[in-house]
């Protein structure tokens, strides 16, 4: 496969991706350093969509994003207007010196946009001990995400097994970071000691906030809220790991709307260093600083966004996999073609379809179809490859199959 094809793939594919990002600042749903950090410690890419943008240079990608309009018809092809203005003031990146960023010699320097220190969110309500609900993996990795930081946390869930699974998880994980040198015994009891689990969930009664990380459906989430309103004590802020629902509709189901927030982990929790802040109209300017200030306090890396589908990662990651499936159907590059020119060009750790596969098919398909519901644009239609595999049971890795095969 040559440079040229690299390219190209990399192009047709990652070009609309940074064209979404580009809308994302525009409007203001999230600010430049959101949308670059979302993506960089959400995915693990190398750069932000931003970033790359001033890298590759803003003229060039308007150019090539205009004339492939030209050819689709598609909307979602047509530069962004904030790209066109950028590039007519002559912004055009790194090069120019001026692009989404400010640079001076090639590198990065402080502009009116930067963070200062004055910026850093502070605890604005005092959180000390921290109720989770579920017992999953991802509730698991919450549990130990806040006890490794020092937080007393009560957990719950709907067995004694369930909540044994949980201690089990975190001393499996604690003894390999005991094996790696990255931790001993004396940590580990600390940790483990700072559990407590339960099967009632009045036990949540004296946290200071929740984070409910439960099935993704909407009416078993609705009345756990109605439950933890009635439940937790006034001024405890109550958070979402949802990464799909509406919050809004959890905050509506409480007496406390102001205090209903989002807190998306990434999978597995102890590992993925961003967190999705997700605030909706009625969560109070000070619930939204003391979580993010909770971040920072457990290491996560977190990024303020709106209670829209897809936040700010999903948003972004997965048009630009359905975009892909879309490529290969039209049937001029095999799979491991445009996987290996994504990887090669671009330098992010897995091509599409093998990310599509560690994700699952129909995870992503469900993703795909709330964002097509969302924001009604034709170009995100799930791709029908997509939806095909999901009905031969083509899950994945999960199920041995999905656009690749696992032994």
């Amino acid at each position: 496969m040559t440079s040229g094809t690299n390219e190209q793939i990399s192009a047709t594919l990652v070009y609309p991706y940074l064209n979404h990002a580009v809308r994302m600042y525009e409007q203001a749903y999230a600010s430049r350093g959101d949308v670059d950090a979302g993506m960089r410690f959400g995915c693990g890419y190398p750069v932000g969509p931003l970033a790359a943008l001033d890298e590759i240079g803003l003229d060039v990608v308007r150019d090539a994003l205009a004339a492939r309009y030209a050819q689709t018809g598609d909307p979602l092809h047509r530069p962004a207007e904030l790209l066109e203005r950028l590039v007519g003031e002559g912004r055009t990146g790194k090069a120019s010196g001026r692009g989404f960023y400010t640079y001076a010699d090639g590198e990065v320097v402080a502009d009116d946009e930067t963070p200062t220190a004055d910026d850093a969110p502070a605890l604005r309500h005092e959180i000390t001990r921290v109720g989770v609900v579920g017992t999953g993996t991802m509730a698991g990795g919450i549990v130990e995400v806040f006890a490794k930081a020092g937080y007393d946390v009560v957990y719950v869930g709907r067995s004694q097994d369930k909540l044994d699974a949980v201690v089990t998880q975190i001393t499996r994980n604690q003894d390999r970071a005991i094996e790696k040198g990255r931790s001993d015994a004396a940590t580990k009891d600390a940790i483990l000691g700072r559990l407590t689990g339960a099967t009632e969930r009045e036990a949540l009664g004296d946290v200071d906030l929740v984070v409910e990380a439960i099935a993704e459906d909407l009416d078993v989430k609705t009345e756990l809220y109605r439950d933890l309103d009635r439940i937790t004590k006034p001024g405890a802020i109550l958070a979402t790991t949802t990464s799909s629902l509406p919050i809004t509709q959890l905050g509506a189901a409480t007496k406390r709307p102001e205090a209903v927030i989002g807190m998306h982990f990434f999978n597995p929790a102890p590992v993925m260093k961003l967190v999705e802040v997700v605030t909706t109209d009625q969560t109070s300017p000070e619930v939204d600083e003391t979580v993010r200030a909770l971040c920072a306090s457990v290491g996560k890396v977190a990024v303020s966004c709106g209670d829209r589908s897809g936040f700010i990662v999903n948003a972004l990651l997965f048009p630009y996999l359905n975009d892909a499936v879309l490529l290969a159907e039209a049937g001029e590059h095999q799979l491991v073609e445009i996987d290996a020119a994504i990887k090669a060009q671009v330098g992010l750790p897995m091509g599409p379809f093998e990310l599509l596969d560690v994700v699952g098919t129909d995870v992503s398909l469900a993703i795909q179809k709330e964002l097509h519901a969302e924001f009604g644009e034709p170009g995100l239609k799930p791709a029908a490859t997509l939806e095909s595999l999901v009905a031969q049971g083509r899950l994945g890795r999960k199920t041995g199959a999905g656009f690749h095969e696992y032994a």
